[in-house]
C-alpha cells in the first residue's frame, strides 16, 4: 500500500483520538490505553482490506473519478456523471487531481466519516448516559460494527457520511443549536437521499421546542449553497437543485433489492405497481402516526421519546417502502446501537437490525444468499416492535433514563 495512504490513515486515527480527548471521556490513564489500542486495531483492520475492489468500484466509482481526471477536474462538474448527488461528486473531482489510487481515496473518505459517525453516536448517547465507559463503548461499537466496517473500508460506499451528519444534527438540536442542526441535516440530505429516513425526527424536535419553524428556512438555503459550485461550473440551476427527482427512475422496478424490508417477507406479489403505491402510502402514514403520537403526548415528552422516534423512523420507513436496497438500513444500524447503550434491555433490537442488514451485505459481497432475505425481514419487524416499546416508555417520566419533560422550564 502507498505510504501516503498509511500516513493518511494514521492521521484519521489521531483525529479520532483527538475527538475522544475533546469529549472529556479519557480522564483515566486506563481509558487512554484501551482507546489507543482499540483505535490501532480499528485502523489496522481497515488497512488490511483497503485493496479489496467490489463491482461497484470497478463499474462505477473509478470511472467517475476518471471522467473528472480526463475532463478538467472541477470544470467537469457541469456534466452529469454517475447517480450520486453533487456534494459527493466534489470529492470525486478532487480525487482526480491526486496521484494516489482513487480506491484508497474513496475508502479514506468513508473511514473519516466512520470516525465522525462513532463520535456523533457517542455524543448523542451522552444525552441519555453519563458514564464515560458507556460512551466510549458506544464509540467503539459503532467503529467496529460489521456494517460500518464493511460499508466503507471493504465496499467503498459512503453511507457513513449522510448518517454521521444526520446524527450530529440531532445532537446539535438537543444541545440548543437549531441553526447548526438544520445545516447538518441539510448536508446529510445533500449527500444521500436516504437521509429522509431520519429527517422526520425534526418534526418531533419542532414539537419538543428544540427547533422553531423559522429554522427550517436554513435547510433550503444550505442545500442551495451546497450545489452552487456545480451551478457556477455551468450546470443548470434547476436541474441541479431537483437532481433527486430525476434519479427516481434509476432505483429500479423490483419491490426489493436484497433488503430486509417488508417485501422480503412478501416474496410473491402479483400487482407490483399497486403494491409499490400502497407501501409508499403505508410508510407515509407510519411517519404521520409517530409524529401524531408525539404531538398528542407532548406534555409528557422526554428526550427518550425523541431518540425512540428517530429509531422508529430509521427502521420503519425503509422497512415499509418499496425498491429498498441492501444498504438502506444503515441509519437503523446506528440508531439501534445508540438506543441499546441508552437502555441495555433493548439490545436485541440492535442485534436483529444488524442481522437483517448483514444478510443484504452478504448477498452483494458474496453474490449469494446466506439465508433467505425473509429472515431479515422478520428480524427488522421484530426490532421495530422493540423500538416501539422504547418509544412508548419515554412518555413515562418514571422510566429510568426517560429524562425530564423537554418542555419543562429550568
Amino acid at each position: 500500500m502507498d505510504i501516503r495512504v498509511i500516513l493518511l490513515l494514521c492521521a484519521e486515527a489521531l483525529f479520532a483520538l483527538f475527538l475522544l480527548y475533546r469529549s472529556g471521556n479519557l480522564k483515566k490513564p486506563s481509558l487512554w490505553a484501551v482507546s489507543v489500542l482499540l483505535l490501532a486495531l480499528a485502523f489496522v483492520s481497515r488497512a488490511m482490506v483497503f485493496d479489496y475492489e467490489t463491482l461497484d468500484y470497478r463499474d462505477f466509482l473509478t470511472h467517475w473519478v476518471d471522467f473528472f481526471r480526463f475532463n478538467g477536474g472541477f470544470a467537469a462538474l457541469d456534466t452529469p456523471v454517475g447517480n450520486y448527488n453533487i456534494p459527493y461528486l466534489y470529492f470525486m473531482a478532487l480525487f482526480s487531481y491526486s496521484g494516489i489510487k482513487d480506491l484508497y481515496l474513496i475508502k479514506l473518505l468513508s473511514v473519516f466519516f466512520d470516525v465522525v459517525l462513532a463520535y456523533g453516536s457517542m455524543m448523542l448517547l451522552g444525552k441519555y448516559a453519563q458514564s464515560p465507559v458507556r460512551r466510549l463503548a458506544c464509540f467503539f461499537t459503532v467503529l467496529f460494527l460489521p456494517t460500518v466496517f464493511l460499508n466503507g473500508a471493504v465496499w467503498g460506499q459512503c453511507d457513513s457520511i449522510y448518517v454521521a451528519l444526520a446524527v450530529m444534527s440531532i445532537v446539535l438540536a438537543l444541545d440548543g443549536k437549531p441553526v447548526r442542526a438544520m445545516i447538518f441535516i441539510a448536508l446529510s440530505f445533500g449527500f444521500k437521499l436516504q437521509a429522509v429516513f431520519l429527517m422526520p425526527v425534526f418534526a418531533v424536535l419542532l414539537i419538543a421546542g428544540k427547533v422553531k419553524l423559522k429554522h427550517f428556512l436554513v435547510f433550503p438555503l444550505t442545500y442551495v449553497i451546497l450545489v452552487l459550485p456545480a451551478v457556477i461550473a455551468g450546470r443548470p440551476f434547476l436541474d441541479t437543485l431537483l437532481l433527486y427527482f430525476g434519479q427516481t427512475g434509476s432505483i429500479g422496478d423490483a419491490l426489493n433489492y436484497n433488503s430486509s424490508s417488508l417485501f422480503a417477507i412478501l416474496e410473491r406479489v402479483q400487482n407490483t405497481a399497486l403494491a409499490s403505491r400502497l407501501a409508499i402510502l403505508a410508510a407515509f402514514l407510519f411517519m404521520l402516526l409517530v409524529i401524531a403520537l408525539v404531538f398528542f403526548g407532548r406534555k409528557r415528552l422526554t428526550n427518550r421519546v425523541i431518540l425512540g422516534a428517530a429509531v422508529l423512523f430509521a427502521i420503519g420507513i425503509p422497512f415499509l417502502l418499496p425498491h429498498m436496497h441492501d444498504r438502506y438500513f444503515f441509519a437503523a444500524d446506528i440508531m439501534t446501537v445508540i438506543m441499546a447503550f441508552a437502555a441495555f434491555e433493548y439490545f436485541p433490537a440492535a442485534f436483529l437490525v444488524q442481522f437483517g442488514s448483514l444478510l443484504g451485505y452478504h448477498a452483494y459481497l458474496k453474490m449469494r444468499f446466506l439465508l433467505p432475505m425473509r429472515y431479515g425481514g422478520w428480524a427488522m419487524l421484530t426490532a421495530l416492535c422493540i423500538a416501539a416499546l422504547y418509544f412508548a416508555s419515554g412518555f413515562d417520566e418514571k422510566t429510568p433514563g426517560a429524562g425530564k419533560n423537554v418542555l419543562d422550564k429550568t
